[in-house]
């Protein structure tokens, strides 16, 4: 979306175990938009627009899933057309007004669980800090472009007014394995590129980190218990 006009709503609601903050987001260019509802920085339902359903991004083991009630979807495609009619109003309105383009501000990719050779994991592909809405993140494995696997949330709002996206690829860590994450943006004169290098993931035999922690813990101590015992002896010895 070239072009975003968003009505934010965020409403700051009491509960008997503390503050929760609910967010709204409707957002529209000419022929796409968005309709979200977070709560407390996550989101729990959208609008998935190609598909004509509503969407609730919440892992399987979810105890008690969060459910809205019937016709959230047929409300979300009013508001869309809504946000379409107000968009023209604006831009007739500020047709003098620059747009404001805003780069991301960090870009990070990390994956999801510790890394094991041969086990499944998810790569996921950070991005904040930018303005307008969406990015278009694209992954390669080896270089060849990947698209089997991947997906993308719908921008969530920072607290400065900025933007944060995230993409997920499913892949299975092989060794000597290299993944990319690309970043599109509006804002950018070429596109930001980062490398996940399966050999740099710091796999390492698990008996190795918490045995070699131990031992040096051990000989802290020793040493510790060693200078206690020899300056007691010289206090007592001076008195």
């Amino acid at each position: 979306m070239k072009e975003l006009l968003l009505f934010l709503s965020c409403v700051l609601c009491v509960s008997a175990d503390g503050q929760h903050t609910d967010i709204n987001i409707v957002g529209c260019s000419d022929f796409d938009g968005e309709v979200m509802y977070g709560l407390d920085g996550e989101e729990k339902w959208y609008a998935d627009f190609n598909k004509h359903i509503g969407v609730y991004p919440q892992p399987p083991f979810v105890v008690n899933p969060f459910h809205y009630q019937e016709g959230t979807y047929e409300g979300a495609v009013t508001n869309v057309q809504v946000c379409q009619n107000a968009l023209k109003i604006v831009r007739e309105a500020m047709k003098d007004f620059p747009p404001k383009h805003i780069a991301p501000s960090a870009v990070m990719i990390y994956t999801r669980d510790e890394v094991e050779f041969g086990v499944q994991n998810i790569l996921i592909c950070h991005v904040t800090g930018f303005y307008p809405a969406p990015v278009n993140v694209s992954w390669t494995k080896n270089g060849q472009k990947v698209t089997e696997g991947s997906s993308i949330n719908v921008p969530y709002i920072n607290k400065d007014g900025s933007f944060k996206q995230t993409s997920r690829l499913d892949f299975t860590p092989q060794l000597g394995d290299m993944y990319s994450c690309t970043v599109e943006h509006v804002s950018l004169t070429e596109p930001l590129t980062k490398i996940y290098d399966v050999d740099s993931s710091g796999q390492s035999d698990p008996s190795v980190g918490p045995a070699a922690f131990c031992g040096v813990g051990l000989t802290v101590g020793l040493l510790g218990v060693a200078a206690g015992t020899f300056f007691l002896i010289k206090g007592n010895e001076c008195s």
